[in-house]
């Protein structure tokens, strides 16, 4: 796939994984659309490539009059959409037991119900295009991580919806990809929701040691480029993934005893 010229929407631009996918497009001349809540960061992005195509939209992907204008601006500016990578997504940390539900409610209206209100606006032109729907997901989507219950549900959710979008289309010539990094250098922890739904402030990993958003966005863009249909990214990942179809046990009380590591890890 030659990506100049391609119309590419990515939702969560402002920041982390997303900032990294907008910059590597429009570094490859795709005309990309930047969607996020923070229209300020955006704009400080796009600045630094005065020669790029892009249009920036703010938008929060838990309300689905957001996404649909989102498609309707590029659809007016642009007259296609080539791919849509919905990267928008929050994460949490608490055990279900003090878990407000309140916090789980909103894990799923953003990275579940983002996903599928801007893929079923985009779909017409998706399909008409031949293009790509990308989810950015992660192994929690896989393996159940204690603690996550909100998140692991949401990324569940969505590998549910973009497996069965793939196979309905099938003979469509849309492209549908679940993307899962790993554990990925970004704002995504200190954002991260505790049972209350106030943000936990810092994180707990070492975010040093982490995987770099700009080798997550080319790894996802090599992805898109193959037109992969599921996309893993680390030998952790890969080997939870496998090791979880046959030794579920096993599985379950490693990813228990990785997350009671984490620092002021809520686990008991």
């Amino acid at each position: 796939m030659d990506f100049k010229e391609k119309v590419v929407i990515v939702t969560g631009a402002s920041s982390g994984i997303g900032e990294a996918l907008a910059i590597n497009l429009i570094n490859l001349g795709c005309n990309v659309v930047l969607a996020a809540r923070s229209e300020d960061k955006m704009k400080s992005l796009v600045s630094k490539f005065p020669n790029s195509s892009t249009l920036i939209v703010k938008a929060d992907v838990s309300r689905q009059e957001d996404c649909i204008n989102i498609i309707e601006k590029t659809i007016a500016h642009f007259g296609k959409i080539d791919i849509l990578i919905n990267n928008a997504g929050i994460s949490m940390r608490a055990i279900f037991e003090e878990l407000e539900i309140k916090v789980l409610k909103q894990l799923m209206d953003v990275n579940f119900w983002g996903t599928v209100y801007c893929t079923h606006a985009a779909l017409p032109y998706l399909l008409k295009s031949k293009g790509s729907v990308v989810g950015v997901s992660s192994i929690a989507g896989f393996q159940g991580l204690p603690a996550r219950t909100g998140y692991s549900a949401s990324k569940f959710a969505m590998h549910g919806f973009l497996n069965t979008l793939r196979v309905e289309t099938l003979n469509q010539g849309l492209h549908v990809m679940i993307a899962c990094p790993g554990f990925t250098e970004s704002n995504v922890r200190n954002a991260a929701l505790t049972s209350d739904g106030t943000p936990q402030g810092s994180t707990p990993l070492d975010e040093k040691n982490l995987m770099s958003s700009d080798l997550v966005a080319k790894k996802i863009i090599k992805g898109i480029k193959r037109r992969k249909n599921t996309l893993v990214m680390t030998l952790q990942g890969k080997l939870t993934v496998c090791l979880g179809k046959f030794f579920p046990r096993f599985v379950d009380r490693q990813a228990y005893k990785l997350m009671k590591k984490e620092k002021n890890s809520p686990l008991k």
